[in-house]
């Protein structure tokens, strides 16, 4: 994928790339003095959605709660956009506009972090009852998103411009953005946005800031496939065609795909997430459903993983004798691309802000990101990332040989300061930058 600019945006880029540069000394000061006031509120907000996480379309509370937020900011409120999706919009007289993207959505999956606040919290996915987490980090995302809000409000006569902040639905399914342009997004707004910019927090060190332009994360394409059999007693497995087989060898022969038919230097995942079969022991189930997910970075590499995936269902089944499997491939995220001329133009104002804590990514991340959605829709970008772990608990796992969990881990933690700061003087940075007077 190509991210085309339109010889409008090219020439707007262009003429406001030699605005005045932003003062980011004095600035920082500024934000970190309104911080100073404002974490206690961010840090309470951040606590109560960790400890109540929602699944995707169904973020019905967490919803509200920003949705009041930005009301009590002055930004006009729509709610239920894309199902449960929140759009405030905050005009400030003639400029750019700006989209800022928060996620809304936890994970179906329990907490083991510990933490006094973590959550408890249960929902209903795929029909079954499950714990859910911010595992992702999509709270801290939220508190920055608030606060970076809370920061331009405060700052609104040193910038000119339309602020688009929206709380987007369901990103972990790679839905909710679909649904928010499919909504009608940028005519609830009055047209496409001229910038956007989203953050992610990872397992890296507390107050880093790291980008990358060009193509920053992977395609996402989802499976699900029921390998159909014979049941019978497990005593007797000749007078059946065992599912369970099937799904076993479909998990470890489809990594020679990976292996043996992929360029080595091109980056493709598979992975098996979820084999679902049988009630007990001694039967023999008819049908075993294995969920799962592919990764690339490359057109043609996903093209060919995927018509892997198919060639080894059909030898698995062909072996077993059994019937054809149900074979479901869901396309998913695309590839995130961030604008070269934004992603350059925002990385000065970084490493002036954060020195040697602001770090270019040499490479893509390998997961995926439904903000890409955005980003072919014609809005140029930039996505990046911020650190969340104590750098000396980092330094301290390393020389215990123990890893920091990451993202989607079951004891993902990050620290909430200064991680969520960070990510407020990041945002509130980069947006100061396009559209300072």
């Amino acid at each position: 994928m190509k991210l085309l600019v339109t010889t409008a945006i090219a020439a707007f880029l262009a003429t406001t790339a030699h605005a005045a540069p932003l003062n980011v000394p004095a600035t920082l000061k500024t934000i970190d003095a309104q911080l100073d006031r404002d974490y206690p509120q961010l840090d309470a907000l951040y606590k109560d959605i960790h400890a109540h996480p929602e699944l995707g379309f169904q973020e019905v509370e967490t919803a509200k709660k920003l949705a009041a937020q930005m009301r009590s900011l002055g930004f006009t409120v729509t709610e239920n956009v894309g199902k449960t999706g929140v759009v405030a919009v905050f005009k400030n007289g003639d400029g750019p506009k700006i989209l800022v993207r928060t996620e809304l959505d936890g994970l179906p999956m329990q907490e083991k972090s510990g933490l006094p606040y973590a959550s408890q919290a249960t929902a209903i996915y795929r029909d079954e009852k499950t714990f859910t987490a911010h595992s992702c980090g999509h709270d801290i995302h939220m508190a920055a998103w608030v606060g970076t809000a809370k920061q331009l409000v405060a700052m609104k006569a040193r910038w000119k411009g339309t602020l688009v902040f929206i709380a987007q639905p369901s990103e972990e399914t790679t839905g909710g953005a679909r649904a928010m342009l499919a909504d009608g997004l940028f005519d609830k707004i009055g047209g496409k946005p001229d910038y956007g910019f989203a953050l992610h927090v990872g397992n890296g060190p507390a107050g880093e800031v790291a980008w990358k332009a060009g193509v920053l994360t992977s395609t996402s394409d989802g499976l699900d496939i029921t390998f159909n059999g014979r049941g019978g007693h497990g005593s007797m497995p000749a007078t059946t065609i065992d599912p369970v087989l099937m799904a076993a060898r479909f998990t470890v022969d489809v990594q020679s795909v990976i292996s043996r038919e992929k360029d080595p230097s091109a980056f493709g995942v598979v992975t098996v997430g979820s084999i679902q079969a049988g009630s007990a022991g001694n039967i023999i189930p008819d049908k075993a459903r294995i969920r799962g997910t592919v990764r690339t970075q490359d057109n043609a590499v996903r093209e060919k993983i995927l018509d892997g995936v198919q060639r080894t269902v059909k030898a698995v089944t062909d072996m077993a004798g059994a019937p054809p499997a149900d074979v479901k491939i869901t396309p998913g995220g695309k590839m995130v691309v961030n604008d070269a001329t934004l992603t350059d133009r925002t990385a000065v104002v970084f490493k002036a802000a954060f020195g040697k804590n602001a770090v270019v990514q040499d490479k893509p991340g390998s997961a995926s990101e439904d903000y890409s959605e955005f980003v072919i829709a014609g809005v140029p970008s930039v996505y990046f990332g911020i650190g969340g772990y104590d750098p000396a608990e980092i330094a301290k796992a390393k020389a215990e040989g123990r890893q920091i969990p990451s993202n989607h881990s079951p004891f993902f933690a990050p620290t909430p300061e200064p991680t969520i700061r960070t990510g407020v003087e990041a945002m509130t940075l980069a947006i100061l930058n396009v559209t300072g007077k």
